[in-house]
């Protein structure tokens, strides 16, 4: 998948899949998947460092993470979050921010938000050649402002702004937009005024794509499961069936047998 293949799909009606990824191990699972595209999200702070928001990732964290996954990734393309505050500094700071993702093997960065200064450092990081992913709705970063994980565009002059904070990111550059934790008529509505793609999160089915958590998706954790995730597995209950049979063979001498030892 290239960048131009999200424009491509969109005018084709083909739908784009997206899922998170945050190491190596994975990233060679999603690598023989037939995913489109894989998020380095700022949600390793959560998922991955068990932070309780995504304003704990840092530049550090984020390099890190993206190295690791594009490692284990051969076809599919690969997008990273610049974390919180980190591209909120002048232009030659957010600059080298992006180019340490990219350098990490990266072929796009997602920015979050879509206010006048936002657009401004979307449109200059265009102009230099790097691919930005927009996002708007439900903005993480923004959680306090927020004042926590709600539902966004509930009311008419709600959804008329993100129609408007969309419109903004699409004529600042952005290839494609993620829009979170909406109502379906809103997405939908943002999804046909524009031309680039749109990738949902609790947003419908009528956004151009749909991206979840990888470990939300696979049913790795089951403590925080709002409305808008499937679990497509339920990894929890495997893993743990396959750590106590361990466990049981270790405790009765059934592990290692002589087909395991020298």
């Amino acid at each position: 998948m290239k960048i131009h293949d999200f424009k491509r799909k969109k005018e084709q009606q083909a739908k784009i899949s997206m899922l998170t990824c945050y190491d190596y191990p994975s990233a060679c699972m999603l690598a023989e998947s037939n995913v489109d595209c894989v998020l380095v999200g700022d949600s390793v702070a959560m998922v991955v460092h068990g932070h309780d928001s995504t304003i704990m990732a840092t530049m550090e964290m984020m390099v890190l993470h993206t190295a690791a996954v594009a490692r284990g990734l051969h076809q599919q393309f690969l997008i990273s979050d610049i974390p919180f505050l980190c591209h909120r500094v002048s232009h030659e700071e957010t600059i080298k921010n992006v180019k340490q993702l990219l350098q990490a093997g990266a072929h796009a960065v997602k920015i979050e938000g879509a206010d006048a200064e936002v657009c401004q450092t979307i449109s200059r990081l265009v102009a230099a050649g790097i691919p930005v992913m927009g996002h708007i709705g439900l903005t993480p970063q923004s959680i306090h402002q927020l004042g926590g994980y709600v539902v966004q565009g509930k009311k008419q002059a709600q959804a008329e702004r993100l129609l408007q904070q969309a419109e903004a990111l699409e004529a600042a550059g952005c290839f494609a937009l993620v829009i979170e934790c909406v109502p379906a008529q809103v997405a939908k509505t943002i999804t046909h005024a524009l031309s680039i793609p749109t990738i949902g999160i609790g947003a419908g089915v009528e956004t151009d794509g749909q991206v979840l958590v990888w470990h939300d998706m696979l049913g790795l954790q089951t403590e925080f499961k709002p409305r808008f995730i499937k679990q497509f597995a339920q990894g929890k209950e495997v893993l743990l069936h396959a750590i106590n049979a361990y466990v049981e063979q270790v405790q009765n001498a059934h592990f290692p047998t002589t087909d395991h030892a020298f």
